[in-house]
């Protein structure tokens, strides 16, 4: 069974990687995320972090979670 942090990012993970959310872009706040998901902040909380574990993801206090841009493999 998976944690439900792990399925939110895998899902936000497949929406970065579409394009549904570009790179630069931002991720909707904690309270919106935990609404669309039916879960809480905190669960919200832990999948944003695993994304910026991922290299997805850079958070900038005060700000917001935005989207990172491709890093080259050279």
């Amino acid at each position: 069974m998976e944690y439900e942090y792990v399925r939110i990012a895998n899902d936000l993970q497949r929406q970065i990687e579409s394009g549904k959310i570009p790179a630069g872009g931002k991720l909707p706040g904690e309270i919106e995320l935990a609404d669309v998901y039916r879960v809480s902040a905190g669960t919200v909380r832990r999948a944003v972090r695993e994304l910026r574990e991922r290299g997805l993801v850079g958070t900038l206090p005060a700000k917001g979670t935005y989207v990172l841009g491709k890093r080259d493999s050279t």
